[in-house]
């Protein structure tokens, strides 16, 4: 059988797994702090006997967007935004450490500082942020965690901790399958004091929702030239076998 029919079956596989890496950051349009994941088309020669005269196309990762997303005011005090380039550290479900722009904290029961997707935020020492029984926390623009503790007054706000804030350059971080940010080399980064924080703001998702719907229709389309590429080459298949038998 020629093989036209298995480069269109490959075309239409790697569109299917290209349609779900844009279904993915559709769906995260509003998820806090998200960064679209981008992907990109490569061709690879079909190896084997004779000339080459088909190209498989393989879909890979092409790294993530590094746009900021809007802006939300919120008014919670334990929401939080990094000024322009800047991550906050947190615990990964591996132990390993990650990072994220997901600024929707909270304290847990056992006064644990967590995102909103449960992972826990990481301090300057580098271990999980944890705050003793309060009646108001606030966090600076620096990072640093302040407390009042329960039936004391607002005049003995004292620092807990400052949160680790990080950032290294781009091109060393990769987007895991879980939505945090890691090194290459697996090495944690050091703390820089030049990130800044707003409070009562939280960043959305970079996700354009107008360009990922427009992204996606236009790879429906591609998967539907495939499918017709496999029929043509069908009836190609067909047709030649009818005249083998008139010969």
């Amino acid at each position: 059988m020629d093989e036209m029919i298995y480069v269109a079956m490959n075309g239409a596989k790697q569109l299917e797994r290209a349609q779900a890496m844009a279904s993915h950051n559709l769906a995260n349009a509003n998820t806090v702090g998200f960064r679209a994941q981008m992907h990109m088309f490569e061709g690879v020669d079909v190896e084997g006997p004779g000339y080459e005269t088909r190209v498989n196309t393989l879909v890979t990762p092409g790294g993530w967007s590094g746009a900021e997303g809007a802006l939300m005011t919120t008014g919670n005090e334990l929401d939080v935004a990094v000024n322009g380039n800047g991550w906050l550290a947190v615990q990964a479900p591996d132990g390993s450490e990650a990072y994220t722009r997901a600024g929707d904290l909270r304290v847990t029961a056992l006064g644990l500082l967590t995102t909103g997707a449960g992972h826990p935020v990481l301090g300057e020492n580098g271990g999980p942020v944890a705050v003793p029984p309060h009646s108001k926390l606030s966090i600076g623009g620096d990072g640093t965690v302040s407390v009042i503790s329960k039936g004391q007054g607002a005049e003995t706000m004292a620092s807990v901790t400052r949160l680790k804030l990080v950032d290294p350059p781009a091109d060393d971080l990769f987007k895991g399958e879980d939505g945090l940010m890691r090194t290459y080399d697996g090495d944690k980064v050091d703390a820089d004091a030049d990130v800044r924080l707003t409070t009562g703001v939280l960043e959305t998702s970079n996700v354009n929702v107008v360009d990922a719907m427009v992204n996606m229709i236009g790879i429906s389309r591609q998967y539907e030239m495939q499918v017709k590429m496999m029929n043509m080459a069908n009836e190609n298949a067909s047709a030649a076998t009818s005249l083998m038998r008139m010969s």
